[in-house]
């Protein structure tokens, strides 16, 4: 038996990323489908061929590709106890619909790849992230400070640092605001909020994002803020990426 969790509006995708940043031309926010960053859960083991467990994570994988992920977020379960799988999925907020299925076998592949029969991993690419696991984290799962990790570009912003930082701290709690709000119909939550201000001669892009399926999107962007600065203060570029925010 199987048992999901996802969007009902197609025109909403949830998150990759907690926070992205970066200063430069318009096409800075422009789409792309890197590969970002992998984490095998080595702890959980490894299936073999043919076995229960691979038949189930195939099953669950049909059963998502029959989905076509048209509401750009899953969290689903087996629900066996002696063979659990759970996938959880989500696009960029940006990447929804014809988009964001191709990124789900883009993942899906690379986890096979770089986590070769692996029972759980997670897998981030710029517009999707890919976590498999043997624990079904129920709904609403609560931050996990364990799967973060952050990137920046290596070139300094120009200008006053403190100035610069302040702006991007200012830009980035406007949009927690946007993102941790009711949608048109009132019932669910957008999640997603991009904007972008003017530094001099200079635009600064920022983006935030959370999953569906957790406790508290507010205070996981707030996290995110804080561990920014810690990353990327005063750097042209920089993101905290998660599997909650």
């Amino acid at each position: 038996m199987f048992s999901s969790y996802s969007l009902s509006k197609c025109l909403v995708a949830f998150h990759i990323l907690a926070i992205q940043l970066l200063v430069g031309s318009a096409s800075s926010l422009n789409l792309t489908n890197e590969y970002l960053h992998h984490k095998c859960r080595v702890n959980q083991g490894k299936y073999q061929s043919g076995s229960e467990y691979e038949k189930q994570l195939n099953s669950i994988i049909r059963t998502i590709a029959a989905d076509r992920l048209i509401d750009g977020f899953i969290h689903t379960s087996n629900e066996n106890d002696n063979n659990s799988v759970t996938i959880i999925f989500q696009c960029r907020g940006d990447s929804y619909r014809s988009k964001c299925f191709p990124c789900f076998a883009t993942a899906l592949a690379g986890f096979r790849k770089r986590c070769p029969r692996n029972k759980g991993g997670i897998i981030w690419y710029d517009q999707c992230f890919l976590d498999v696991s043997i624990i079904n984290d129920h709904v609403p799962r609560r931050m996990n400070f364990e799967n973060t990790f952050s990137m920046h570009n290596p070139n300094n912003a120009r200008g006053n640092t403190n100035s610069f930082n302040k702006k991007t701290t200012d830009l980035l709690y406007n949009l927690i605001v946007k993102a941790d709000r009711p949608d048109v119909d009132g019932l669910n939550f957008l999640y997603y909020a991009a904007g972008e201000i003017r530094l001099g001669k200079q635009t600064l892009y920022a983006m935030v994002q959370c999953a569906k399926d957790i406790l508290s999107c507010k205070n996981c962007l707030e996290w995110s803020i804080r561990e920014l600065s810690k990353c990327c203060d005063g750097k042209q570029g920089g993101r905290v990426l998660s599997t909650n925010c």
